[in-house]
């Protein structure tokens, strides 16, 4: 249910910043501090965050504004890539892929972990030889562990100097969050989370008991736009870097508008922050996201960046697609 809110939730900003003749990150950055609050539900957070704190924040970082978005415009907004080392690969294919993507300009690259420890030290130390000392790297566990295994295995990894661990166990375990925190603290690595994390009241414990070092809001988890305006508010007071999650259908093209804002209207900062990027099915959007540099080139085109070409959408719609009729033929699929 909170999904499908956030469908149409999304869908109303997008047709504003079309009506405003604007992408929706410049929508929000042209916003008076008071409008933009008038968007947000406190409910609930407001013992970590009321509505005149809120206007504190965004009144504060109004100063510079203007030098911020010109930044963006000049270099972009730092990315990370997720596309070279999932489970699975070769660890040829690991080294080839991250070679291109140092080549593309990326600085940062994730790894997936959590199913097999001696298998993770090499695929790490592939990629820690291939991207040298200085370029940063992230794992990605996808919710795999418990809590002592968490910190077990993260121990283990430390020598190839992570940044983070990603959901490294139950998304909906704040406590057991906070704890892989603490013990990973003296090694220098954060947790990230926040993809799974369904509502901002969840996002309130995260933030507010120290679990979480990194907060990956979500453009479709949370209820659209104006839920994740309240997330991003809440980070800056506790002094969260906001790392937004990409992948899937479309997130990547959504995400950057939330990075862009962030940096432009509440944090005014680019330290620890960085924005997921995966380097497929963009060929499905009017406007794809765009990337320069391993940087996020900032969406001119009026909307949320979120359109999908009317052709992808007569090919995927269920059941007349093509693609569902090939599936349905082939005996992958049958209606009944």
């Amino acid at each position: 249910m909170h999904m499908a809110v956030a469908g149409i939730a999304n869908a109303v900003w997008d047709l504003w910043a079309r009506k405003e003749n604007k992408p929706l990150w410049k929508l929000l950055v042209d916003m008076e501090p008071d409008q933009l609050v008038s968007t947000i539900d406190f409910r609930y957070i407001t013992d970590a965050l009321t509505k005149e704190e809120a206007l504190d924040i965004l009144k504060s970082m109004q100063t510079g504004k203007a030098k911020r978005e010109q930044e963006l415009a000049a270099s972009g907004f730092p990315a990370y890539t997720t596309s070279c080392a999932w489970l699975g690969y070769s660890d040829e294919k690991i080294e080839r892929l991250c070679k291109e993507a140092m080549a593309e300009g990326f600085t940062r690259f994730k790894m997936k972990v959590g199913s097999d420890l001696e298998d993770d030290k090499r695929r790490a130390k592939i990629l820690r030889q291939t991207m040298g000392p200085d370029n940063l790297l992230m794992v990605d566990a996808n919710q795999k562990w418990e809590v002592p295994e968490a910190i077990d295995w993260m121990k283990q990894l430390a020598q190839y100097k992570i940044t983070w661990i990603e959901e490294p166990t139950s998304p909906d375990d704040v406590l057991g969050h906070a704890a892989i925190s603490k013990a990973l603290q003296p090694l220098g690595i954060g947790v990230a989370t926040g993809e799974q994390c369904q509502n901002r009241v969840m996002f309130k414990q995260f933030l507010a008991s120290g679990a979480m070092q990194f907060c990956q809001i979500d453009s479709c988890r949370l209820g659209g736009v104006s839920e994740n305006l309240a997330v991003i508010l809440m980070a800056k007071k506790f002094g969260v870097p906001v790392c937004p999650h990409g992948g899937g259908v479309g997130l990547c093209e959504y995400i950057q508008h939330l990075s862009v804002f962030d940096y432009i209207s509440v944090s005014g900062s680019l330290d620890n922050r960085m924005t997921e990027y995966t380097a497929h099915l963009h060929e499905h959007f009017v406007s794809p996201a765009e990337m320069k540099n391993g940087c996020y080139v900032l969406p001119q085109t009026p909307g949320y960046s979120i359109e999908m070409k009317s052709s992808s959408l007569a090919s995927y719609v269920w059941p007349t697609g093509q693609v569902w009729q090939k599936l349905i033929q082939d005996g992958v699929y049958k209606l009944n």
